[in-house]
């Protein structure tokens, strides 16, 4: 059975950009609830025991028909937000260093122009998703709670969620504020942990 995880950080931590309330709403109800529901989906099922959050989700269509779209939505949103909280931090924001750093401005000509590009992606999501960063420094989206790893992709280093439930209560309908907001959390440490490896 799968678990919801611990914060890494107090609710109110991120409050200069996303507040207490969002942050308690987000994991407590909504991460609780890709849990509880993709905890039951599989209960029973022989296909699905013993396999780690990454196989299960990764390899989701080898699952028996009736809980494919299940662990899909539910699997995704539990391995998605267990990323995402890790993605930021209080003592967030500012600009990666070293190798990632370097590897970003070769790519995008500098730090802004890789901000600008995944604004842009971020922003061009249609309804409910994701923005990536992969480690082949593309940028990506996924729709719903999809994740790369179930395209056959490696894990992301990086991602944004932006469903209405990640910032509505924050920012109403103004997307992009949140989107420019959420640069002042990001962990860039764990990102480049991530990229090192």
């Amino acid at each position: 059975m799968f678990k919801l995880p611990d914060l890494p950080y107090d609710y109110d931590s991120l409050s200069r950009s996303i507040s207490k309330e969002i942050m308690e709403l987000h994991h407590q109800k909504h991460h609780q609830t890709y849990v509880d529901k993709l905890n039951a989906a599989i209960d029973g099922v022989a296909e699905a025991q013993g396999k780690s959050l990454d196989e299960l989700v990764a390899s989701y269509q080898t699952l028996p028909a009736n809980i494919q779209t299940a662990v899909r939505n539910h699997g995704g949103g539990h391995y998605n937000h267990s990323l995402f909280w890790q993605w930021m931090s209080p003592d967030g924001g500012g600009e990666p260093s070293g190798e990632l750093a370097a590897a970003l401005a070769a790519k995008y000509g500098n730090f802004q122009g890789f901000v600008d590009e995944f604004n842009t992606k971020a922003l061009g999501v249609f309804g409910s998703g994701w923005a990536w960063l992969q480690p082949d420094l593309s940028i990506i989206t996924t729709p719903n709670q999809d994740t790369p790893i179930m395209q056959g992709l490696p894990a992301p280093l990086l991602g944004l969620d932006v469903w209405e439930h990640a910032y509505y209560l924050d920012y109403k309908n103004k997307r992009d504020d949140y989107v420019r907001a959420w640069w002042e959390v990001v962990n860039w440490n764990f990102v480049a942990e991530r990229y090192g490896k």
